[in-house]
């Protein structure tokens, strides 16, 4: 290991519903943000869905071509639910709504709760506090949650570069 070379690693986990279409969008565009940063090797980034029934599913093809079109990839990303080691692992857990927030905090282990937070929390210019499920809307949903999506994921990384500078 090289001498004055920063090894913390910062765990982020992204939650909604099902884990097709914000959490995994919201892991491909911060993904793609970290590495332009060349933090990648510094983060465990992964999403999660509050439920299982959508297990294994890779994300919904809308979600996939909203993501592409601005140049964030979102292939190898399967759907999976939150399971208790989750709460004790990761450093960030970030729900897309409050209802996630709920369940979250519900299943959540005692001594883990302040990792849980509502990841539109990271972007204070947006009066918004949810990302909204577009499943059951159009193309322009995708695009409006990826917008919301963009702007937290800047603020989340403003935050974690701070937590890592010396």
């Amino acid at each position: 290991m090289s001498r004055g070379k920063k090894t913390t690693t910062v765990s982020v986990l992204f939650v909604c519903s099902g884990n097709i279409c914000r959490s995994p969008t919201a892991e491909g565009v911060f993904r793609h943000l970290a590495k332009k940063e060349g933090l990648e090797h510094l983060l465990h980034i992964d999403s999660a869905g509050c439920h299982s029934y959508h297990k294994g599913e890779p994300p919904d093809i809308r979600a996939q071509e909203a993501a592409e079109r601005r140049g964030y990839s979102l292939k190898g990303i399967r759907s999976r639910p939150v399971t208790h080691k989750d709460f004790l692992i990761f450093d960030y857990i970030l729900a897309m709504d409050n209802s996630n927030l709920s369940f979250l905090l519900s299943n959540c282990p005692k001594g883990h709760k302040s990792k849980i937070k509502l990841f539109l929390d990271f972007a204070p210019a947006i009066s918004k506090s949810e990302v909204p499920d577009p499943y059951y809307g159009g193309a322009k949903g995708f695009e409006h949650v990826l917008d919301l999506i963009e702007v937290a994921s800047i603020g989340l990384l403003e935050e974690i570069k701070e937590r890592l500078s010396p």
